[in-house]
């Protein structure tokens, strides 16, 4: 059986007809089976359920609920944890949500487990939601060499491939390896002859991105890329692989994955008696709220939670509601550089004596002005440590 293409070239979600033929019944029979109604043979329901299996076939709830055939409700598959990237994702959604008169509903999935997407999925589909979000950070790889999940409503995935197969399947929350360019790019425009990663695990779409920015960016400007360090996202990892780092004389500039890693980075330099940004300057990503105001103040790329969520939310509302129109075109997502007091210019090469500062040595303030060549820098309170700006 040859089934029709949605949309951006995915497959069309089989209807209860296509059930129907491949099992030899009527639309009728399926539907009574469906229901769970009675008088139809146990022969007779076995096919029927065989034939929706094979063909990826589930219930529009929503259409069996309402005449209109919609709910008002958007379901949500997210990571259940409290790492501030996907919760500010989540926060992001729900925020995004308010104005919008659907409802929320939130199924959280477990890191380990392949098969939480497609259970989340489901249990969402149970409910009759009208479109899903599904903010899934982590690859969690197929060992039964399915296809991908098919369902009949619209779907927008952040920030990842999509897991799915659906009638429109939009995206949002690109771009974490331009900001990584960005990042590695500011470190480069100060005089570093190279930029050190600290990636976060390479099981989460994230990371992957983030490290690709880096690394593209040293190799468009022909400078060494040296070995990546991984941590978990925690400080934890990053004091661990501060240790590692702070031993090796050549070190004078590390992009961090996040802002939690540069923080416990931070803390490993210092004690081994690397100052920074004198002798290493650091850069974080997500800007969480004590990136201001740790020592000294963290320069890092925020992440644009709130404008990718009511990006999203804009479009899969428009596609939800208007099923036979175009998709809205996506714009791409704000990306900034808040340059603070963790960066500078590397110091020379001749190691001042104890007690001394070299005449080349910047003080914590040094190095916080625009951001140079890149364009994306912060001047006033943030550039110099002070209470952040909303943005």
């Amino acid at each position: 059986m040859t089934r029709g293409t949605g949309r951006g070239g995915n497959p069309a979600a089989p209807r209860s007809v296509d059930v129907a033929r491949l099992a030899g019944v009527s639309q009728k029979t399926v539907s009574r089976v469906f229901n769970d109604e009675q008088y139809v043979s146990a022969d007779v329901r076995r096919r029927v359920l065989e034939a929706a299996e094979e063909l990826g076939y589930r219930r529009n709830n929503a259409a069996r609920a309402l005449a209109s055939g919609r709910t008002r409700s958007i379901g949500v598959v997210t990571l259940g944890t409290a790492l501030y990237g996907p919760a500010s994702l989540l926060m992001g959604v729900e925020r995004a949500l308010r104005d919008t008169g659907y409802a929320l509903r939130v199924v959280n999935t477990v890191e380990g487990d392949p098969a939480g997407i497609a259970g989340a999925v489901d249990s969402l589909l149970d409910q009759g939601v009208d479109g899903i979000v599904i903010s899934e950070p982590i690859d969690e790889q197929k060992t039964d060499g399915g296809v991908a999940l098919r369902v009949d409503v619209p779907v927008l995935v952040l920030g990842a491939p999509s897991p799915v197969g659906a009638p429109t399947v939009l995206t949002a929350g690109d771009g974490a390896d331009l900001m990584a360019r960005i990042a590695t790019e500011h470190l480069l425009s100060l005089g570093h002859v190279t930029v050190h990663h600290l990636a976060g695990p390479q099981r989460w779409y994230a990371a992957r991105d983030r490290l690709d920015g880096w690394r593209t960016t040293l190799a468009a400007h022909g400078r060494t890329v040296p070995a990546v360090v991984e941590g978990d996202w925690s400080a934890a990892s990053g004091y661990a692989a501060g240790r590692l780092l702070a031993s090796d004389a050549a070190v004078t500039a590390v992009f961090a994955a996040n802002d939690d890693m540069a923080i416990g980075l931070i803390r490993a330099l210092t004690e081994a008696g690397r100052r920074v940004p004198e002798d290493v300057s650091v850069v974080g990503f997500d800007d969480i709220p004590v990136a201001a105001y740790v020592t000294p103040p963290l320069t890092t790329v925020p992440q644009p939670f709130d404008a990718v969520a009511q990006e999203g939310l804009k479009r899969l509302v428009h596609a939800i509601e208007n099923p036979d129109a175009d998709p809205l075109p996506a714009s791409d997502p704000p990306v900034d550089l808040l340059v603070r007091s963790s960066t500078a210019p590397p110091p020379n090469r001749t190691t001042p004596a104890r007690g001394e500062r070299s005449a080349a040595t910047h003080s914590p303030g040094a190095g916080t002005g625009t951001g140079t060549d890149t364009g994306t820098g912060t001047t006033g309170p943030q550039a110099n440590g002070g209470p952040p700006t909303p943005h």
